[in-house]
């Protein structure tokens, strides 16, 4: 990839994964001080899943019609007005609390036209051979966002307050969409974005009709990458959770969650790389045998260092398994009808992700938490399984 399109395209990922990071502890404190209950305050929380799992199909939709590049921009711009109403809600009194949430909710689908729209173009705009390295990188380059979003908001916070946070979010998503104003248009966005222009390709199939021309790929594929999510949504939750039962101080805390965090940020292009050169399958199984494996030890670790070092094996799974997803999406996708296909794929995997953290919820609460983060760990291992025997063991991907 030219270097100019690689800044064009990675460029609104880093800001919106900045943006997105800066706002995400801020929205449970905002809720609190709106009056909310920690219940309804970690509802809010959550809404920016939600919004996203219920974005995936309309941003197919708006994706296939408009193109990658308009719908890059928009979802910036959409996201950035949320942000400035979320931030706004601390003056509304009691209008405060349903302005924030409805806030949330339109970030998450912002975040599903975002996510979708830039994994369609990059998977036209890269090589088939450089397919899994630029999606891997585009993973990392999001985590490193997400990972550098909060450190900007705790310095403007300690500047102006609270609503600094949203401030930066704002601005990153609107320079995020000014970047990607920039990005050229793909030869196929354009014939979408113009139909009945002369050499225009045939309309592409809804979305109903690539769920039923695709439905077996997404019930055993598409299962492995649910489980995936699942174990990847649940792990999360898991080390803050066990380091809390340990007794931890939450500086401790802290340095164990930044340190995978670190691990995660560090793998992600190596990972791209042997999947480029050795295939999918390989990655794919590693990185849930390391996670799923971690994750079964965990209840055995009874002190910090123990912790850590489970948690930096988690992280570094977790890392390998940095633009997997969307990397087996780009593979599977038609040419046309791309982005309803990707629409779908995320819809999947985003149920998984919804799903991880209430299972585990559930089993802590009938069983203990140990139990219950054990089963999130033997989940991993069934993904492995899955997504071994799913995933072509041979052949080189094909282009569109």
């Amino acid at each position: 990839m030219p270097w100019r399109l690689a800044a064009a395209a990675y460029g609104p990922t880093l800001l919106f994964g900045v943006g997105e990071g800066a706002i995400l502890p801020m929205l449970p404190l905002s809720a609190r001080g709106a009056g909310a209950s920690v219940a309804l305050a970690a509802l809010v929380a959550g809404l920016l899943g939600v919004g996203a799992l219920l974005g995936n199909l309309p941003a197919s939709v708006l994706t296939q019609r408009h193109g990658e590049r308009r719908a890059i921009v928009a979802a910036g711009v959409m996201g950035a007005l949320a942000m400035g109403l979320c931030g706004a809600s601390a003056w509304l009194g009691a209008w405060g609390l349903p302005v924030l949430m409805g806030g949330a909710l339109v970030v998450g689908l912002a975040q599903a036209v975002f996510n979708l729209a830039r994994q369609s173009y990059l998977t036209d705009a890269v090589p088939v051979e450089y397919r899994a390295r630029a999606l891997s990188a585009l993973g990392g380059v999001m985590r490193v966002g997400m990972f550098s979003g909060p450190l900007l908001a705790a310095l403007a916070i300690h500047q102006a307050g609270v609503g600094a946070a949203y401030a930066v979010g704002t601005l990153a998503l609107l320079l995020a969409a000014a970047a990607a104003a920039r990005l050229p248009d793909l030869p196929s966005s354009a014939a979408a974005a113009a139909p009945g222009a002369p050499g225009a390709p045939t309309p592409a199939p809804g979305w109903r009709s690539t769920l039923r021309t695709h439905r077996q790929l997404l019930a055993t594929l598409g299962l492995g990458v649910a489980l995936l999510s699942a174990v990847r949504a649940a792990r999360q939750a898991a080390v803050p959770l066990w380091a809390d039962h340990l007794g931890l101080a939450p500086q401790v805390v802290s340095l164990v969650v930044g340190l995978a965090a670190a691990l995660e940020m560090l793998v992600f292009y190596p990972a791209g790389h042997v999947m480029d050169r050795r295939g999918r399958r390989g990655v794919a199984v590693a990185s849930l045998l390391l996670m799923g494996g971690a994750l079964l030890l965990m209840p055995l670790a009874h002190s910090a260092a123990a912790l850590m070092v489970v948690a930096a094996v988690v992280g570094v799974g977790n890392g390998l398994g940095s633009g997997l997803i969307m990397t087996l999406g780009a593979d599977h996708s038609p040419a046309g009808g791309r982005a309803h296909f990707l629409g779908l794929w995320r819809l999947m995997s985003d149920i998984g992700g919804t799903c991880g953290p209430a299972l585990l919820s559930a089993l802590a609460a009938l069983l203990t938490l140990g139990a219950g983060i054990a089963a999130i760990g033997a989940l991993g291992l069934a993904a492995a399984v899955q997504l071994g025997y799913w995933i072509p063991r041979a052949g080189r991907p094909r282009q569109g």
